[in-house]
């Protein structure tokens, strides 16, 4: 979603972005199949990403490295010694909100999911152009 929106906005020469695990389950995973029919349905293309985990490098190469929830957020301190250059974000504290992005593997509710990245990636597009 965040790649899609950069290209529209013709900046994605501007920024670099990746996606990360945490865990381990979903390593070596293509995008799960409810994801791509949301993404397909809102005309997002997405190519042939496969989960792959985070990693100590990733905190050096990266210049924000942002969680949806707070189990998300604990294993980066855990497994990135920390943040010392205060990289970590929550997603939807760039909209304002505490709450964590629902996961839809478990509430099975894309929409919401979709909705809550959808609004949160603006913010963090505007707050990041600044």
């Amino acid at each position: 979603m965040f790649k899609d929106k950069i290209k529209k906005l013709g900046i994605e020469d501007q920024f670099y972005a990746d996606s990360a695990a945490t865990s381990r389950e979903e390593i070596g995973n293509e995008i799960y199949p409810p994801a791509k029919r949301m993404l397909t349905k809102k005309g997002i293309p997405f190519g042939h990403h496969r989960a792959r985990q985070i990693t100590r490098d990733d905190y050096d190469r990266y210049d924000l490295l942002i969680g949806m929830d707070d189990w998300n957020m604990s294993n980066m301190r855990r497994m990135l010694g920390g943040d010392p250059n205060h990289k970590f974000r929550k997603m939807l504290s760039y909209i304002g909100l505490e709450r964590e992005v629902a996961d839809p593997w478990f509430t099975g509710d894309f929409a919401q999911t979709y909705e809550d990245l959808d609004r949160s990636l603006d913010a963090m597009i505007r707050e990041e152009m600044e």
